[in-house]
């Protein structure tokens, strides 16, 4: 999530980030990013201070009534007590205006590094592991694509939560696909049918949410 009231700050970041897989959502309010934030799952903010109605400060400080996600400071204030505000808000990092794109990168893999999901979910004897990109049930392998092990991942990694086709589409086939939502309710049918067959009761925890999307229930 990037937030910045100067489009071009907008724009830029996500220009940087795009090579290196990273998936920008972008928010030039606070208000706006709030919403966002309260509604969809994120692996990290990157939060502008000098922003009108509602300043960067008090964007952290709201964030961390309701999530622990990542959130690194950019900002042209430097000042020491501007630095000590924001990590006593709950910042975990602070970076100053002009920042060079290598180091932004560097900080964000350091703080993914020490936050990101779980690569091992277990759950009645199904176990997805991303580090060796396997699902398996009772120690039987269950093959499965790409596209579908994906999926099935970031459903399991969030569990209750609703996404829809659109948020899929993003999170699984990249930020401009234009693969149609039927792409997706194929996958899941594939999916499904391959870990019913190994015997894991997935319609108990694969769910579909009608006219929105799916969810994983544990």
């Amino acid at each position: 999530m990037l937030i910045d009231d100067e489009k071009r700050m907008l724009d830029l970041v996500a220009l940087y980030l795009k090579p290196h897989d990273y998936i920008c959502s972008k928010a030039d309010s606070g208000k706006q990013a709030l919403d966002l934030l309260e509604s969809e799952v994120f692996d990290l903010v990157l939060l502008d201070i000098m922003m009108p109605d509602m300043d960067g400060f008090e964007v952290c400080r709201n964030i961390r009534e309701f999530s622990n996600v990542p959130i690194i400071m950019l900002t042209a204030r430097e000042q020491q007590e501007d630095i000590v505000k924001g990590l006593r808000l709950g910042a975990d990092d602070y970076m100053t205006k002009p920042f060079g794109e290598e180091e932004l990168l560097a900080r964000m893999e350091a703080l993914l590094r020490r936050t990101i999901p779980a690569k091992r979910i277990e759950l009645k004897g199904l176990v997805w592991e991303e580090d060796r990109f396997e699902l398996s049930y009772n120690h039987q392998l269950i093959r499965l694509t790409p596209k579908e092990f994906s999926m099935l991942g970031l459903l399991m990694k969030n569990p209750n939560k609703v996404f829809e086709r659109d948020r899929l589409l993003e999170l699984v086939w990249g930020f401009d696909s234009e693969t149609e939502g039927r792409t997706v309710d194929s996958h899941v049918r594939n999916v499904r049918e391959k870990v019913r067959q190994a015997g894991f009761p997935v319609d108990e925890h694969f769910q579909t949410v009608w006219g929105i999307g799916y969810k994983w229930i544990n």
